[in-house]
């Protein structure tokens, strides 16, 4: 069993006085150790399709199984404990809690969690030391670079033990360097971790190190790929 499986997904978005189909009967499969790029133009489905297979919403018809689990029509306090023990997110914007120093903020998660906390101590001081920013463990957001915190907000995603992390244009706010160095970091957790990634992207740097690139189009999967050259 796929560790993602979606069928014949659509998404309705009934808004405005036009519906909007952001989705169209899409079927889609993901194997645990992938990483893969969903790409397509601005209104093609990326986002929405993201969101659905992490459970931030739902579907207006198909089923979302993931890890053996139809989430399709789980009721929203059932969803947001699944998300929470099963899915890592990182976003373009950071999110993380400004307030919170870089620890604190890996460690709010396991704090959802219930974790103990020697293993939350623990777990944030490896995942730090994993992002290179053991030694800004108690900066604050404000104190660090774009690039930094969008490797906090990696340590954080991973804090959980996810199944798999959601990347949602991970790199859209980064320079050239530190968009490197994070693909880098992502690149190197799927290698040596089996951690599977899934993008949403417009950005060439991440789809050339993409294994797997996904195209959508007016909510249609155009095409779906490997990428051999990834590999190498």
């Amino acid at each position: 069993m796929p560790l993602i499986n979606l069928t014949e997904i659509t998404k309705i978005y009934n808004h405005t006085s036009i519906p909007v189909h952001a989705l169209r009967g899409v079927t889609l499969n993901v194997e645990k150790g992938e990483f893969t790029a969903i790409v397509g133009p601005s209104g093609s489905g990326k986002t929405t399709l993201l969101n659905i297979i992490g459970g931030l919403d739902q579907p207006t018809s198909g089923t979302v199984i993931i890890d053996n689990t139809d989430i399709s029509e789980m009721r929203r306090d059932d969803l947001i404990d699944f998300r929470l023990n099963h899915i890592g997110f990182v976003f373009q914007a950071f999110n993380l809690i400004p307030v919170l120093t870089a620890c604190e903020n890996v460690e709010f998660i396991m704090l959802l969690q219930g974790v103990a906390r020697s293993e939350r101590d623990r777990r944030t001081q490896e995942l730090l030391e994993a992002v290179g920013l053991a030694d800004r463990a108690h900066s604050r957001p404000a104190e660090l670079s774009g690039g930094q915190q969008q490797r906090v907000a990696v340590a954080r995603a991973l804090a959980s033990r996810p199944s798999f992390v959601l990347a949602d244009e991970p790199t859209a706010n980064l320079d050239t360097q530190s968009a490197m160095t994070l693909l880098q970091l992502m690149e190197h957790l799927n290698h040596e971790h089996a951690m599977t990634f899934i993008f949403s992207t417009h950005d060439i740097r991440v789809i050339q190190r993409a294994h797997r690139v996904v195209t959508l189009e007016d909510g249609v999967v155009k095409s779906d790929l490997l990428n051999e050259q990834a590999y190498t």
